[in-house]
């Protein structure tokens, strides 16, 4: 009897052994994963705080509510991110903001100085609230914007796609008619004639010219010089810049009131909020800004030394800022400028679509005109010489 107690137990010592071996060969086999794409965007990290928030206010502890969270998750890199390495941090004792620290190419600086300040205080169920809901709205910001450019985009490339077809198949089948003619062609027509020549023998050259040029702005964009350079860039072009202004003041006011409500400190509020902005002439001016607040300046007072022509931050943000400080009413200021910033953002938006359509009208007449001059003004001559 002992003797099969004895062996029933070493059975199941051998299952368990090879259910453990069989879930770290998992494991192994999870971490060894390839992913194509690895970014984790903003939808998928305001549906994770979502998540985490609703679990955390109905009693769950934090390891089970990441797990939880981690089934819901959608995003595959994020999800083996979540399981294999922030719930094994959590598991070992770390806290939530200090195990999210640990992946910063996932989580923003910000976020987690929300979460640290909520841990501090207490109130972790409403900074996650709050992130969720700020993600929320800057996320549905940024679809409009998007949507709005959408088909500015595709009216360029639609005539783009047309000159091409008419540079390289159009051109080169009529232009047989004119070199049999011994007709000395206009200006125009010589002028067609050699673009499309051009092209069409050279389409491949272009095509890699136009890759290199490509993979040449994404590396200059990853450069700091280059990055700053660019930032500067969008906000001088005519139309777009008020455009792409407005979004980043409506991102700074959302983001600075959730820092602040969360009881970060206001000199470590406004680094994040530069730093998040994701433009280096705005990080540059908050840098600018910190160094006089640390001397006991007023922000506006601040803003107004460092951006003297209101290029950057208008009149009236300012003013509005100003009301948070004599009031300390920050909740319902941050409000207010988020919700005129985004009506703003939505008017430039509206306007610009406006502007695009006539000057993509503009530029497909000018082709339009040349093509026939340079047509036309070659069948005059041939005519003419003819008659």
């Amino acid at each position: 009897m002992e003797n099969k107690i004895e062996k029933n137990n070493e059975e199941i010592e051998k299952i368990e052994n090879s259910q453990k071996d069989f879930e770290s060969l998992q494991e192994n086999e999870e971490k060894k994963k390839f992913y194509l794409f690895k970014k984790v965007g903003i939808v998928d990290r305001y549906n994770f705080y979502e998540y985490l928030w609703v679990l955390l206010d109905g009693g769950v502890n934090i390891g089970e509510a990441i797990l939880t969270a981690w089934e819901k998750i959608q995003n595959s890199f994020f999800r083996e991110k979540i399981r294999n390495e922030l719930y094994t941090y959590v598991s070992s004792g770390d806290t939530l903001s200090k195990s999210m620290k640990k992946l910063p190419f996932i989580f923003e600086n910000s976020e987690v100085a929300i979460i640290e300040a909520g841990e501090t205080t207490g109130m972790i169920n409403i900074a996650l609230s709050r992130l969720s809901d700020e993600l929320k709205k800057n996320y549905v910001l940024r679809q409009k914007v998007k949507s709005a450019l959408t088909y500015p985009i595709i009216i360029f490339l639609f005539l783009l796609v047309a000159l091409i077809i008419v540079l390289t198949y159009v051109i080169p089948a009529i232009t047989p008619l004119f070199d049999n003619s011994w007709v000395e062609l206009p200006f125009s027509t010589k002028a067609l004639i050699s673009t499309s020549y051009f092209v069409s023998h050279n389409f491949i050259l272009l095509l890699l010219w136009v890759f290199a040029l490509f993979v040449f702005f994404i590396w200059y964009k990853w450069t700091e010089k280059g990055k700053a350079n660019i930032d500067y860039f969008l906000l001088s072009i005519p139309l777009i810049w008020k455009v792409y202004r407005n979004y980043i003041l409506a991102w700074i006011a959302s983001n600075f009131w959730n820092l602040i409500s969360s009881w970060v400190p206001v000199i470590k509020a406004l680094s994040l909020v530069g730093k998040t902005s994701n433009n280096m002439v705005y990080e540059t001016i908050f840098n600018s800004i910190i160094e006089r607040v640390s001397k006991g300046e007023k922000i506006t007072d601040a803003m107004k030394e460092v951006d003297k022509t209101t290029w950057f931050f208008p009149w009236d943000f300012i003013q509005m800022l100003s009301v948070w400080e004599k009031t300390a009413t920050l909740d319902k200021v941050s409000q207010k400028i988020y919700n005129q910033y985004s009506r703003e953002v939505e008017y430039s938006l509206g306007n610009l679509t406006k502007w695009i359509e006539p000057i993509a009208i503009l530029f497909a007449w000018a082709f339009v005109l040349w093509f026939a001059f340079a047509i036309f003004g070659a069948i005059l001559k041939v005519t003419q010489t003819v008659w």
